[in-house]
């Protein structure tokens, strides 16, 4: 007979694996399904400094290999492969991937959002070196300098306001010729001496030797482009949810993210979402790492309850 396991858990950033060790302790027979490695969207993150309990900050690959070794140290398990398919209705839940068939009781789904790229030619290569989605976790590393800062969402205005507080400048593109944020950023962002706005503008190409060292800005109302100097680039135009599977299955809304509040519950019974996947309004690591212990006890007590 085929294996099935009490708690499949999608994705091996820190919602996977704080869910796989809130699984795992109590004996519940738990897998990691993972693409790549364990870390999810804090691999590629050199150091994080506002995870607790690393008063030095901690590497993104080492902190995800960590809370693997947590998860496994108590019988998790995992499995290294991409999903291609799910079939989250039946009692008995089905995951294909490229490595085979595994079956769960339950399902925590933790496969994460990554940061919408501008689109532009050599932005991936540059990523980490000039190039950040994260202004928090990479602002440190531009203090005194000039910064530029893409969109014009809260997101956007709270990198703003944040990176304003540690660069010697921050130049704000947007689109449009205002800011979608909500009005509690606006004041404060435009009493910053150090913060410059330029309005119905898109950034339309990176310039870099080693690393960026400008970019071309094109003004969409004249058409007319300038080369503008910066030391850093932090793109903020919004996130995908990695929901693409789960579309005819799942409830999303309208940004795709899977509807899912702080119970970790979704639209099918068995069937929790945790991380930045779900809908939420502070999408963290430390949030993560919380949610993933609540949809592991979401978890836990429901199978208790179909004994």
């Amino acid at each position: 007979m085929e294996h099935i396991y009490d708690v499949l858990i999608l994705g091996g950033g820190p919602a996977g694996y704080s869910a796989a060790l809130y699984t795992a302790r109590p004996g519940l027979d738990t897998l990691v399904i993972e693409k790549i490695c364990p870390g999810g969207q804090m691999a590629p993150t050199d150091i994080i400094d506002n995870y607790p309990g690393f008063d030095a900050g901690v590497d993104g690959i080492e902190l995800g290999m960590k809370m693997a070794a947590g998860a496994e140290r108590f019988g998790a398990k995992s499995a290294y492969a991409e999903i291609t398919e799910v079939d989250l209705a039946p009692a008995v839940k089905r995951v294909v991937t490229t490595d085979g068939v595994y079956l769960g009781k339950t399902v925590i789904i933790a496969t994460g959002a990554s940061p919408r790229p501008l689109g532009l030619e050599s932005e991936q290569g540059l990523i980490g070196r000039g190039v950040h989605y994260c202004a928090h976790c990479d602002g440190r590393f531009y203090k005194g300098k000039t910064v530029m800062v893409v969109g014009g969402g809260n997101s956007a205005a709270s990198d703003a306001l944040y990176l304003s507080g540690l660069c010697e400048k921050v130049i704000v593109v947007h689109r449009r010729d205002t800011l979608r944020a909500t009005k509690i950023y606006h004041a404060p962002l435009m009493r910053a001496e150090n913060v410059e706005f330029c309005w119905n503008s898109t950034v339309t190409a990176l310039h870099a030797d080693k690393r960026i060292d400008s970019v071309t800005l094109t003004d969409l109302t004249s058409g007319q482009e300038r080369e503008v100097k910066i030391d850093g680039l932090f793109v903020s135009i919004g996130r995908q949810p990695a929901t693409e599977l789960f579309a005819e299955q799942l409830a999303l809304d309208a940004h795709g993210y899977i509807i899912a509040d702080e119970s970790t519950k979704t639209s099918i019974d068995g069937v929790f979402a945790a991380g930045d996947v779900r809908t939420k309004e502070l999408r963290q690591v430390v949030t993560a790492a919380a949610d993933g212990a609540v949809a592991a006890h979401m978890a836990e007590t429901y199978l208790a309850m179909q004994e």
